[in-house]
């Protein structure tokens, strides 16, 4: 029952509301645009009336074209907001990067400018490894598995190994 006499009285006002609009539409047309009388004018009144027409709407063209800037920048500041609102909650698509290469004298110089002259080598600062070093150690450790297998089984084996383990300690 009270939703229908919301919805009853809503319509009413809107029923209201454009007969409103409609004697405004109305009153601003008469007040504009009056209706013409050219019936028994000169040529020259004519004239004269047509160039006071020319102006007229020269004046209305200037009108629209302002409310028309207007309308563009606030559409624009209504965008602007928009994108603002959506990069505060972060629910905006983020593009897929691509992976770019890049050494370390590239970013430095991305970052220093064209003042950078130092050029970073990183490879420079390695340890060099030979590779005949590691090679001589390994036989040594490969020997045959089953002679150790059978000196260091019981008792005994067991003790050379914490023996041996603890000699280069010392």
């Amino acid at each position: 029952m009270l939703k229908s006499l919301m919805v009853a009285k809503a319509k009413e006002e809107l029923d209201q509301e454009v007969l409103v609009k409609e004697k405004e539409k109305q009153k601003y047309l008469a007040e504009k645009a009056p209706a013409l009388n050219i019936s028994g004018l000169s040529l020259a009144q004519l004239k004269d009336l047509c160039t006071e027409l020319h102006a007229k709407i020269d004046v209305a063209d200037e009108e629209r074209y302002d409310i028309e800037a207007k309308v563009m920048l606030s559409t624009r500041e209504i965008q602007d907001l928009n994108i603002k609102v959506l990069d505060l909650r972060g629910k905006f698509k983020r593009p897929n990067l691509r992976r770019v290469r890049v050494s370390a004298d590239a970013i430095l110089r991305s970052l220093l400018g064209s003042k950078h002259k130092v050029s970073m080598d990183l490879r420079a600062n390695l340890k060099s490894v030979k590779k005949e070093d590691t090679e001589k150690k390994r036989p040594a450790e490969d020997s045959d598995w089953r002679k150790n297998v059978e000196a260091m089984s019981g008792m005994e084996g067991r003790k050379k190994m914490f023996d041996a383990a603890k000699g280069p300690a010392q």
